[in-house]
């Protein structure tokens, strides 16, 4: 008889730190968010109902107009310059995207988008973020913001008894990648009830509690604008955090993707390194690694796979490793650093495509303070639910308090309560939203997250959907 032939991998021969992914206490939805998928599509097969997705950060998915008419044109002009040589290419073209697609084909190795970079970026992105803040550029790697947290993690963590203090509620990137690692997570909580600013006092607790267990914490996260959360920090607020990390000799991750995102009048972005040099800090006073991307802000360009890492305040030693294991990896594609030059150095007040641009931007980043406007009101209006407002980036958190009911009933189908609650959104109205244990909460409270990408007429239909079952669920499991 002949014997099965053993397979060489078995999931339980896997690496265990892969298989942490989906159980550890803020990735262990990765399962029931495929549930979600499977469900939304027994729906349009079943119930042909329209889905409403309020759960993707991929703007261009849900047929949102990009801000491109400035950037396509030179991304044709460098994907095809021949077309510079022709006539033609004047009356095709606005003047100054001929200008910038020859400046950019001068930089590009064989003037082709087709091959690869240095890893350290094309020069022309690096010249661009080295004249954003105005303080100067020590190292600019290219690639994308998902590539090179995991780089810097692998540069941090050199085993379980490393931390890295990570915001909750916060993207899972940070942790995922963690996870990976087979670091020690010291999660510090947002405070909701002002605003999800940073609470210093909170965050040296933190510190100093992992600390006494043994835990050498290297670096601390902040994500600002924040995701899921949507605040925009204070200034003040940001100095706190450059303090701290200065006296407690810890590696600043900021993650700053949302950066063109501001829907408010009463604060402004300012990057941590503007920050920190504003007061006085140099090089050598705190080590940074800023993070941006084009697949973020208002140009949402996720396909194009741009996007930077900026390293400052480590020695030419450290500068060394980290472009080793930088050079591990391709450079992004050509194409997405051209459009990251072009985010960092858009048209000009006097430029032929400025009108067009401006309008452009100005159109999307107004629809989407509107779009978030009202569904904050919308949700602030609903029985048990309060929602801070959207100061910036691309979605909103609001905080559900459940019926008991509810949470008898969802420990019942052996699922977290806001699980439960998306779940019933989705089969009943076809909004699909994230709950908000994917992202971590304080324990024992529930929230989701809706992404206010949709165009107006979208967030109507969900704000119109949505209160009509939130009135009908919570009437279900009145106690």
């Amino acid at each position: 008889m002949l014997r099965a032939a053993a397979r060489a991998l078995t999931v339980s021969s896997l690496n265990p730190k892969v298989l942490a992914l989906a159980d550890h206490h803020l990735g262990g939805l990765v399962a029931r968010r495929a549930q979600l998928v499977t469900v939304t599509v027994n729906i349009l097969i079943v119930e042909r109902k329209k889905i409403l997705q309020a759960d993707t950060s991929m703007q261009q998915e849900l047929d949102a107009n990009p801000a491109s008419h400035p950037f396509s044109e030179v991304l044709a002009l460098c994907n095809h310059p021949h077309l510079l040589d022709r006539s033609e290419a004047s009356f095709m073209f606005s003047s100054d995207a001929i200008t910038r697609a020859r400046e950019i084909v001068g930089f590009i190795p064989g003037k082709t988008t087709g091959g690869y970079s240095h890893c350290q970026a094309n020069s022309i992105v690096s010249e661009f973020r080295a004249n954003a803040d105005k303080y100067g550029n020590e190292l600019s790697s290219n690639l994308t913001i998902f590539d090179r947290v995991h780089m810097m993690m692998h540069l941090l963590i050199r085993g379980k008894k490393d931390g890295i203090l990570c915001p909750i509620p916060s993207h899972s990137l940070y942790t995922d990648s963690m996870v990976l690692r087979g670091a020690t997570l010291v999660p510090y909580y947002l405070d909701e009830s002002r605003g999800w600013s940073v609470n210093i006092s909170d965050l040296k607790k933190q510190l100093d509690g992992a600390r006494a267990k043994g835990i050498d914490v290297r670096g601390l996260v902040v994500v600002n604008p924040g995701n899921p959360t949507g605040q925009v920090l204070v200034e003040e607020n940001q100095c706190e955090i450059v303090e701290l990390c200065k006296n407690e000799c810890l590696v600043l991750l900021a993650d700053e993707v949302y950066q063109e995102n501001i829907y408010t009048d009463q604060k402004k972005f300012n990057s941590f390194k503007k920050v920190a040099r504003s007061i006085g800090y140099g090089e050598g006073d705190i080590s940074l690694v800023s993070f941006h991307s084009v697949s973020n802000g208002y140009y949402g360009e996720c396909g194009r796979r741009g996007g930077y890492m900026e390293v400052t305040g480590f020695s030419s030693e450290v500068r060394g490793e980290v472009y080793k294991v930088a050079s591990l990896s391709a450079c992004s594609n050509i194409s997405g650093q051209i459009l990251m030059s072009l985010v960092m150095n858009p048209p000009k007040v006097g430029d032929e495509s400025y009108p067009s641009y401006r309008a452009e931007r100005d159109s999307i980043l107004s629809s989407l303070s509107c779009c978030a406007e009202a569904m904050v009101s919308t949700f602030n209006s609903m029985e048990g639910m309060t929602c801070n407002k959207a100061e910036g980036g691309i979605s909103v958190f609001p905080s559900v308090r459940l019926p008991p009911r509810a949470i008898e009933a969802a420990e019942a189908m052996n699922t977290e309560p806001d699980v439960f609650y998306a779940l019933r959104l989705l089969e009943s109205t076809g909004i699909v939203v994230v709950p908000g244990s994917v992202f971590g909460q304080v324990p024992g409270t529930w929230h989701f997250r809706c992404t206010i990408l949709p165009q107006e007429e979208k967030t109507r239909q969900i704000i119109s959907r949505f209160n009509v079952f939130h009135e009908a669920f919570m009437e279900e499991f009145r106690s």
